[in-house]
């Protein structure tokens, strides 16, 4: 089986310098496995590369196209700036560990990792006025609360 192509070095570049950034701003840090944030990264510049946009990598989107002109999956995705949450390990504490303070109660994330704290609750979180209609648009997999892939009120699988 061949290798996929790496992503265009300007894009990785260009994104690799946003999650610095980022991660700075925000008072969250960079995985510190290199190997996930240069995995997150990669995918990042990828979809740069191919749509134009840097929708989040650890998703599955029918039409990444569509699912472009929607915000909610751009970098940094909504429940990274309401929730300060990012499924993708991109932004996470020093430890490594996705933040979930801020997520409901039931989210998926809460009920696999657990409570984990801000370690710096006066950065982040830009859109957090938003939590209250984020979190009634979420929707119950069985397994926990999730943001849904699909644009509000469509479910999965219409287009």
């Amino acid at each position: 089986m061949s290798e996929k192509p790496r992503p265009s070095q300007k894009n990785f570049d260009k994104m690799w310098k946003y999650a610095e950034k980022f991660a700075e701003k925000s008072g969250t840090s960079l995985h510190p496995d290199r190997s996930i944030t240069e995995a997150v990264v990669l995918g990042l510049a990828e979809n740069m590369d191919t749509i134009g946009r840097p929708l989040c990598p650890c998703n599955f989107y029918t039409n990444k196209q569509e699912e472009a002109k929607n915000r909610r999956w751009m970098c940094a995705c909504d429940e990274m700036q309401i929730f300060k949450y990012c499924h993708c390990f991109l932004f996470v504490t020093p430890e490594g560990m996705p933040i979930t303070e801020y997520l409901p109660e039931g989210h998926e994330g809460r009920r696999i990792y657990g409570l984990v704290k801000d370690p710096t609750p006066d950065q982040g979180r830009a859109l957090r006025a938003n939590a209250e209609k984020a979190t009634s648009e979420m929707v119950d997999t069985g397994q926990g609360l999730t943001t849904p892939i699909w644009p509000a009120g469509e479910p999965a699988g219409e287009e």
